[in-house]
């Protein structure tokens, strides 16, 4: 996979904080140049997550009822028990991973792609670091729906692919002060 040893994220951009007390959501947009159908099946299919997402689902996510997500990448194996609340293709999908609350949406866009946004609770404290690895995550999601696959980055992994730059960026965009990533590599 030479192509992927040439991949770099772009800039920080498409993200935003909703503030409710002490409650934040991280807002992630995304326009792709492909329907919302096909879109879908990414969010959805367990061998399509398996590309590109920070988890494998035990089953199809295009449904309503129990899913249990493993996370990719973490030091010891997180097994998240949840439930799909809403599933209607190819508009919405909610789950919850662990104590976090997701919700995709999928709108047309007038050339015939997707506007996908992403709304996920997430602790303040690691909300740059969230929308740093969902970008690097939507960039792998554009490239295989585009069928040109970088496999998936996530964990470890992206701190190959300029997350560090990344998360700085957003957390200057978010004005909060991110933690201290303490990888052995790091110059501090």
């Amino acid at each position: 996979m030479s192509h992927r040893a040439k991949y770099t994220p772009g800039p920080a951009a498409g993200a935003r904080v909703q503030k409710e007390g002490e409650k934040w959501t991280l807002v992630l947009v995304r326009d792709l140049r492909h329907p919302p159908a096909k879109v879908w099946q990414a969010l959805t299919d367990p061998a399509h997550l398996a590309e590109w997402a920070p988890f494998d689902a035990d089953r199809n996510m295009a449904s309503v009822g129990p899913v249990k997500l493993s996370t990719v990448g973490a030091p010891t194996p997180q097994v998240a028990e949840t439930t799909v609340k809403r599933a209607e293709a190819p508009k919405l999908l909610e789950y919850s991973w662990g104590p976090q609350d997701l919700r995709w949406e999928l709108e047309l866009t007038g050339a015939g792609g997707t506007r996908l946004t992403l709304w996920h609770n997430i602790d303040r404290g690691f909300i740059a670091w969230g929308a740093s690895g969902w970008h690097i995550c939507f960039d792998v999601l554009d490239h295989l729906l585009s069928g040109d696959p970088l496999g998936r980055i996530v964990g470890p992994d992206a701190m190959q692919y300029d997350w560090q730059r990344l998360n700085s960026e957003y957390a200057e965009q978010f004005g909060v002060q991110s933690p201290t990533w303490k990888a052995s590599n790091s110059k501090q």
